[in-house]
Formats: C-alpha cells, structure tokens, sequence
C-alpha cells in the first residue's frame, strides 16, 4: 500500500495556528514593525510546532538576508577558539537567533579595515539584515560606516566608545573598582593587573579604573601589563611580575580573563609560590575553567550567555523599530565570587 503524502505546511497553516494573517506572518518573520512582541512570539511558537520556515530564496528577493546576522571578530583563531566568554556569548546570540529562525554569519578577520570591508560587503550584498559590532577602539570607523550604509547593528561597548550607534554593554570601571577593593580589604598593598591588548576600549576603561582605585586606596605598588588575552602571554606577564623580590613583587594579582588566571596559577606553581598563601588571583570573567582548578579562582562573574541573548534582542529591535525603539543599554554589572585563590597575604 502507497503511504498517503504528509500535507506540505504553508504559510496560510501557522496564520491560522497563531489566529493571524499571512501578511502578520510575513511581518514577523521578516522582522518589520507593526506587530506586538506577544503576537511575534505567537507566530514564532506556531511556525516551530508545525515545522514551518519561509522560503529563503522568497526573503532574499523581497530585500536584505533578515534571516541572517553578522559577526566580525578581530581576534586570531587559535585564541578565540580557547576563549570561554566568545564561545558564551555567541552561544547567548544564537539561542535568540533560533528563536526568530535565523542564522549567525561568522567571519574572523585581521584588522579593522578589513572587518569595515566585510561588513560593507555583507550589507551591500544582502547577505544579512544587521550586525553585531565588537571590541571598540578609540576613533572606531564603523560608527561611520554603519550611518553612510544605514546598516542595523548593535555595538557591544560603552557608549563614549560607540559614536552614538545603538550599544549594549557591562560597566567595566565598576567591577575593576570592586575587585581592587576586595583585595585590598583582605590587606593587600601591593595589587598588578594582567590586561588585555591596550588598543580595545574596554581595556582602556579598565585601565584608567584601576589607576583610580589604587590611588584613592594609597596601595603600595600597583603594576599593569597588557597582553593579547591569551595563555602564553598571561604566563609571561606573571613571570615577569613574580621574579621580582619579595618586597617587591604583588601580593595579588587581577587578569583580564580566565585563561590568563588559570595560566597565572601554573606559573605561581612552576615558581614554587603557593596561591593564596604567597599570592592571590582573581579572573576577570567566571567560567567552568575557573571551578575546575586547584585552588579554585575567584571572579568577577557575569551572565555572558544572557549577555549575548540581550545584544541579539536589541538587534532585532533595531531591525523592527529602528535605533530610537531599541536604546541602549547596560547588562549587570559583573559581581564578585570568592573562591580559593584570594585570602589575606602572608603578615
């Protein structure tokens, strides 16, 4: 016996599953104003239970790729593969994507004027609907790029590092000034930082945020390094810290970001310092890593993955409604987790 055909589902189907229109389906999916978010996520839900997508070749012709969102990160691929707070955030993007029933197109590049070039050629070939910006420089062109091309984007940074686009970020001065405190609170006078690369804005804010609180805690000594966020360059940096002689060298010291804590840790080992007795380490963004080590480290945690879910809504906002409608944002602010590594220093 010849089994019956399955019906194929239309789009006259989820509109009539989600007690709409065709032309209120065609709106939500893609991404035009004039449907509430309960009525999109109506749809949304309607379209997944029947296991319905458009036609992406309609999309295409009816105007941009809106089922597509860009990502240009300058970073090498061997240090963005090992980096925890990337794989997070995307993972945080690509669960509000799923959602819309859309895609993220992901493209390492190896400076800013070829990121400004992919993205134009992304836009201008309607490959996508938006783009998410990240890793903000003093004086970043994109600012420029995105008012010349009338692009959708979401930057990811500090509004004074942005040039007015729509952005969405953490408050990095703060979390820094919370860190320093603490390990000053616990008798620390002699506190080093191990950042990241010193051309990031974000690196700058940090920056500029531990000078000011090691000089209105009057520390002792109080040591920066910049690097390029990866392991082998936060083990340099704490070598070179912890050479130094006793007197001389930090009692604590704060990385920029896991992977460099954790290298830190191994460096204290190979030295022969223990952690927390001889030195404390604090990681600036909280991981899985950072509770599989001996000690375990103390962080500054925040939600990276909902951090990542907030820039893809915001996106989407800014495709719907425009950058007025969306407006920018912070996320919360990362808080303190003590763990092992951070204890009063040796008297």
């Amino acid at each position: 016996m010849t089994a019956t055909p399955t019906p194929r589902v239309t789009i006259k189907d989820v509109a009539a599953r989600a007690g709409v229109s065709k032309g209120a389906v065609s709106l939500a999916f893609n991404h035009k104003p004039g449907l509430s978010e309960a009525t999109r996520d109506r749809i949304f839900l309607a379209a997944r239970e029947l296991g319905w997508s458009p036609s992406l070749t309609a999309r295409t012709l009816a105007g941009s790729r809106v089922d597509v969102v860009g990502l240009a990160v300058c970073r090498p691929a061997r240090v963005l593969g090992l980096e925890p707070w990337y794989m997070e955030f995307v993972s945080g993007v690509e669960s509000v994507l799923a959602a819309h029933s859309s895609s993220l197109l992901l493209r390492l590049v190896r400076n800013m004027d070829e990121e400004v070039g992919v993205q134009e050629a992304w836009w201008r070939g309607r490959q996508i609907g938006g783009s998410i910006l990240v890793d903000f420089r003093a004086d970043d062109p994109r600012a420029a790029m995105t008012e010349r091309l009338g692009m959708p984007v979401v930057a990811v940074g500090h509004p004074s590092l942005t040039g007015g686009l729509t952005s969405v970020w953490t408050d990095d001065a703060t979390a820094v000034t919370e860190a320093v405190r603490y390990l000053a609170a616990l008798g620390h006078r002699r506190i080093a930082r191990v950042g990241g690369a010193a051309d990031l804005g974000h690196t700058a804010i940090r920056t500029a945020a531990f000078d000011e609180a090691a000089g209105a805690l009057a520390l002792a000594g109080a040591w920066q390094v910049a690097t390029d966020f990866s392991g082998d360059a936060g083990a340099r940096a704490t070598r070179s810290l912890l050479t130094a002689a006793p007197a001389d060298r930090p009692t604590a010291i704060v990385y920029d970001n896991d992977i460099m804590a954790v290298a830190g840790l191994s460096v204290a080992a190979e030295m022969g310092l223990r952690v927390p007795e001889d030195v404390s380490l604090l990681a600036w963004d909280d991981s899985q890593l950072c509770r599989l080590t001996h000690p375990t480290l103390s962080a500054m945690s925040h939600d990276v993955h909902g951090f990542g879910a907030e820039v893809a809504r915001t996106l989407f906002s800014v495709i719907t409604g425009g950058a007025e409608a969306a407006g920018s944002h912070p996320v919360p602010t990362p808080v303190l987790t003590p763990r092992g590594s951070t204890a009063p220093p040796k008297v």
